[in-house]
């Protein structure tokens, strides 16, 4: 019989009855974890995570005293793996997918919770150690969009861009190539339509298979495509011309 070492967990969730659903969810079908702690609130949150130095915390977007993000803030000093659980909300959901963050929506799906588990038990079990939770905070204070980080899942691990060093993505199959300013190109493991519904303007999709930068874009053809800073032409379909236009009005 296969044994492993279970996961130290820690579930940080305000609401009686989804920390208990959570917690019965986890006995039931995650084996490889341990609870070994629960906070109902980032002021119980903090000292419980110091104390008990977990390797994974499930943690509530929005609690009182304070939401995720300052309790990453105020464990900075700590390293452990999140698993992020949230009602629906646009901000918090396109800041969680720039960091490619873990989630999992209310309800929680026992389906979605199982294969979260099991992609941080991995990562532990692998040491892919990657402090996804510093990149998750520095994005959450910048308010500049265009200064926020973009973490890319590769076939390799993990690279960290700056949006602003984006000036094209390209789908490709299962993955996206994105191109940088420095002239290079990076494939992420992700859709384009990932990418699509998380990149905030200046980025704007033009084609079926591409995204531009605006702010690279050096001279429109009425013919029907755009040249780029760094010289590329990219095709606009009928679809997306107007919105295209609409922003250079």
């Amino acid at each position: 019989m296969m044994t492993f070492n279970k996961i130290k967990s820690v579930i940080v969730e305000d609401e009686t009855a989804a920390r208990e659903v959570l917690r019965s969810y986890l006995t039931k079908y995650c084996p490889q974890i341990e609870i070994v702690g629960e906070a109902q609130n980032s002021r119980e949150a903090v000292p419980l995570l110091h104390e008990l130095k977990p390797q994974l915390v499930f943690l509530d977007v929005e609690m009182p005293f304070g939401n995720a993000f300052d309790v990453l803030e105020a464990c900075s000093d700590l390293s452990f793996e999140t698993i992020f659980v949230t009602a629906f909300s646009d901000y918090s959901l396109k800041a969680l997918n720039m960091s490619a963050a873990y989630y999992l929506l209310k309800p929680i799906s026992i389906e979605e919770l199982i294969a979260a588990v099991n992609k941080v038990h991995q990562q532990i079990m692998n040491k892919e150690l990657f402090d996804r939770n510093r990149i998750i905070v520095e994005n959450y204070k910048e308010p500049k969009s265009e200064k926020q980080q973009v973490i890319l899942p590769t076939m390799e691990g993990f690279e960290i861009v700056k949006m602003d060093e984006i000036i094209r993505l390209k789908g490709n199959g299962n993955f996206t190539d994105l191109y940088l300013t420095n002239g290079s190109k990076k494939m992420a493991c992700r859709f384009l339509k990932h990418f699509s519904e998380m990149l905030p303007l200046p980025f704007l999709r033009v084609h079926k298979s591409h995204i531009v930068n605006l702010n690279f874009v050096k001279l429109y053809n009425k013919g029907g495509y755009i040249t780029l800073d760094d010289g590329a032409e990219v095709e606009i379909s009928p679809t997306y011309k107007e919105d295209f236009l609409k922003n250079f009005k």
